[in-house]
């Protein structure tokens, strides 16, 4: 899209995007607050809770490629929409949900309306913002994202104290409906050419990117070599190299691979996963380490992590106003080398020091979020053509999934390692594999040992996060290049017809 070309009503469409964003943000972590109650009142087995979370995160990440490539074909309104009718029904089923293979089903659902409903918000802001105001939209999407992973859980505590396990599922329902209304009066029709569907992606892209996820997430409580999880992996190596090598050869591809050889595209694919490897990795350790180690509950948890959020919302708006005289490439550099210092504050955490030094860990992360996020986002989504905005978006979508799973699976792993080889040898063989467990036997002597291995894990995961902003930090430094790529208009100056808007409306 040319400047000058974008839509009237693009603020408020912003508004509709950003709250359909914040609606499938709280809800992925307002579940984990929950997860006691469940087990009390639903008479969940930790079986069933695991697949509670688990069967959401399967379906989401194993449609999105599909779903993102259908939205260019059909219409990205119109799967913005089918997405949130799909989630907001979902969610009321999981409402009405009485035993706990209904609650399991009804989050596969709300994974298949999710999947549908999350490329359309970043496809449809690159079509009505132009290039100049288009870092301001990713600015305010990205701080979206960022407040929504902390406000899960506050919320989740808020309406836990007051209401019962389904009001967490119940509040996503008039969220949804409000933004279906709004999306019908504002938001405009996009779509790419017309394509032929190339079924054979969809299937290949489905197994294999579900039987990955599942492999990652599945493997540190089986083991990483053990059958199930092993057998997993290898679908997902075959359906993927299957996926690659065919659509290298079809004449129309759903995922168009030649993306990959744009060096800002790949090079922000990249740092993406390392970043949302960080983000995963602070919430994980950090909302144990405020509850067990300094003792906080639920709700004043999450009110503990708001400076990060705060932060972050605010430097998002830096970020947007420097990306006018610099480079994306800096800007990500930057923000990636000042999370890798609010890891290593995070690293010499102590419990006797109480908060002061998480907050300013977090203080420091939310900066460095803020510059990254919104750069990293626009290269990426700069380096994709027009027509293909609702794949693009798809995967930026699934590389930030990747990047979560893989620091669960990996921060869960070191955190229960280092922890059990951090316990006294004489202490009981459940404290060494549970903090919760420890503490919870009453033993002050034991709650104080497990204390200091729990931070000692913390200490380490947080050297691993250090490790992978670095990483991150260097890969954005070397491929990525100094300029973004502009959108290609038209000879006559006009958009590219392929990316541009319906006149319905």
């Amino acid at each position: 899209m040319s400047q000058g070309t974008s839509h009237p009503r693009r603020w408020w469409i912003l508004v509709v995007l950003c709250l359909s964003l914040l609606v499938l943000v709280v809800d992925n972590t307002v579940l984990n607050l929950a997860i006691p109650t469940l087990m009390g009142e639903l008479g969940a087995s930790p079986s069933d809770i695991q697949w509670i979370i688990d069967a959401y995160i399967l379906v989401f990440a194993g449609l999105l490629l599909t779903a993102g490539s259908l939205s260019d074909r059909y219409g990205r309104r119109r799967f913005l929409l089918i997405g949130l009718v799909i989630f907001g029904g979902a969610s009321l089923l999981a409402v009405m949900a009485s035993e706990p293979w209904q609650l399991i089903g009804a989050r596969a659902l709300m994974g298949v309306g999710g999947s549908i409903l999350m490329p359309s918000t970043l496809s449809i802001m690159i079509t009505v913002f132009d290039e100049t105001e288009r870092r301001k939209a990713f600015a305010a999407w990205s701080a979206v994202a960022m407040v929504g992973m902390v406000a899960g859980p506050i919320l989740g505590g808020l309406l836990l104290d007051a209401f019962w396990w389904g009001a967490v599922f119940l509040v996503n329902v008039p969220v949804a409906v409000i933004a279906i209304i709004a999306a019908l009066i504002l938001m405009p029709e996009s779509r790419g050419p017309a394509r032929p569907v190339d079924p054979v992606g969809v299937v290949l892209s489905i197994v294999g990117m579900t039987a990955l996820v599942y492999y990652v997430i599945g493997a540190p409580a089986k083991g990483w070599t053990a059958a199930e999880p092993l057998t997993a992996a290898v679908i997902a190596v075959v359906a993927l190299t299957g996926f690659v090598l065919w659509e290298r050869r079809n004449p129309h591809p759903m995922l168009p691979l030649g993306l990959f050889r744009d060096r800002n595209f790949s090079g922000s694919s990249f740092s993406i996963v390392l970043m949302s490897f960080g983000a995963g990795a602070l919430l994980l350790m950090l909302t144990q380490y405020l509850q067990f180690v300094l003792g906080h509950g639920a709700t004043q948890a999450g009110l503990a992590l708001l400076p990060y959020a705060a932060a972050a919302t605010v430097f998002n708006a830096v970020g947007a106003g420097l990306g006018q005289r610099v480079s994306n490439r800096l800007l990500i550099v930057v923000g990636l080398l000042v999370i890798a210092v609010g890891f290593a504050v995070l690293a010499f955490l102590d419990p006797a020091d109480g908060y002061a030094p998480l907050l300013a860990g977090l203080l420091v992360m939310g900066v460095g979020g803020g510059l990254a996020g919104p750069s990293a986002y626009a290269t990426l989504m700069s380096a994709v053509p027009p027509e293909r905005a609702g794949v693009g978006s798809a995967l930026n979508d699934t590389v930030q999934q990747v990047g979560a799973a893989l620091s669960i699976a990996v921060l869960g792993s070191v955190l229960a390692g280092v922890y059990t080889a951090s316990m006294p040898q004489e202490a009981p063989a459940a404290a060494r594999e549970s903090v919760e467990t420890a503490l919870r036997l009453g033993d002050p002597a034991l709650a104080a040992a497990a204390k200091d291995a729990f931070s000692t894990a913390v200490s380490t995961g947080a050297w691993v996060g250090f490790g992978c902003s670095i990483a991150a930090a260097l890969v954005a430094a070397a491929v990525i290049r100094r300029g973004t790529r502009p959108a290609a208009p038209a000879a006559d100056g006009a958009p590219v017809t392929e990316g541009s808007l319906d006149a319905r409306v």
